[in-house]
């Protein structure tokens, strides 16, 4: 059976879409309506029609869920959609090996089918998920109005794999760090954790041989772009950062002070901001 994401948007409520509830919500709280686009009543997609989305992309190993606390931040502003990637939390296992492109497809299908044609669309995507928001810019143009990325890591050569690749061991994990081990059973129930965790260091051995986006695609992506950084970041360094920012035609740079890798270690309100302020610049 083909399995269908239902559109997850945050907003806060308005007396339009609680008159449109009747017809085309599924799910309505004061803080998110759930609802499928298709079949939609005409006053809640005139609604959407003058609304900005931006959409939330997980990193590895990750899930939607990790994306609330900043998806409620922004909800006064966008109408924000979170999704997971083929795999993650609980969503169906895909019949192909994980990749870049793969997850990339997944966005764009993802859009095609909750987004009104000609609305815009921003999308920040925190580690894995900004490198599939920045592969989406090389290779479909103008899809995306602006893009953020957060402690996403761009250059991938076989040592740096094979290094990140050691960290995702789940005998370790069990052994040394348990409560993160239950706590990745439980996002991605009902799959195997240590499945996630094979089909990732599969994944990341990948682009440890052929790097999806090489050093001169940067140079050919014409979407404005905030690149976003912990201080603290021990997985990214700023050196790598640094220099796929002086490849970018249209780019600003960010450093979060006290910041590490892990998106719970963020300071979501200064994040919030950050991203408000780039969209509306």
């Amino acid at each position: 059976m083909a399995h269908t994401q239902t559109c997850q948007v945050l907003r806060r409520p308005s007396t339009t879409l609680r008159q449109a509830q009747r017809d085309s919500v599924t799910h309505f709280n004061p803080y998110s309506i759930s609802f499928l686009l298709s079949g939609s009543c005409p006053v809640l997609l005139c609604y959407l029609y003058f609304m900005q989305h931006i959409l939330l992309l997980h990193g590895a190993i990750g899930a939607k869920d990790q994306l609330l606390p900043l998806g409620e931040s922004l909800a006064d502003d966008f109408y924000v959609h979170r999704l997971n990637f083929s795999g993650h939390g609980g969503e169906p296992m895909p019949n192909k090996p994980w990749s870049i492109q793969l997850f990339a497809q997944q966005v764009l299908t993802y859009i095609n089918s909750y987004v009104p044609a000609g609305e815009n669309v921003y999308l920040f995507g925190y580690s894995m998920g900004g490198y599939v928001g920045m592969y989406i810019n090389r290779h479909h143009p103008g899809r995306l109005v602006k893009c953020i990325t957060l402690a996403t890591k761009f250059h991938w050569d076989e040592q740096g794999a094979a290094k990140e690749v050691q960290m995702l061991n789940a005998e370790t994990i069990l052994k040394k760090i348990p409560a993160f081990a239950a706590q990745l059973e439980k996002r991605h129930t009902p799959h195997d954790w240590r499945v996630v965790l094979e089909n990732t260091a599969s994944l990341l051995l990948a682009m440890g041989k052929d790097n999806p986006l090489k050093p001169e695609d940067y140079e050919q992506i014409a979407t404005p772009c905030l690149l976003l950084l912990g201080d603290r970041d021990k997985m990214v360094t700023l050196d790598e950062t640094v220099g796929i920012y002086k490849k970018l035609p249209t780019v600003q740079l960010g450093v979060l002070p006290a910041t590490g890798h892990a998106l719970e270690q963020v300071d979501i309100r200064l994040l919030s901001s950050l991203i408000k302020k780039f969209i509306q610049s």
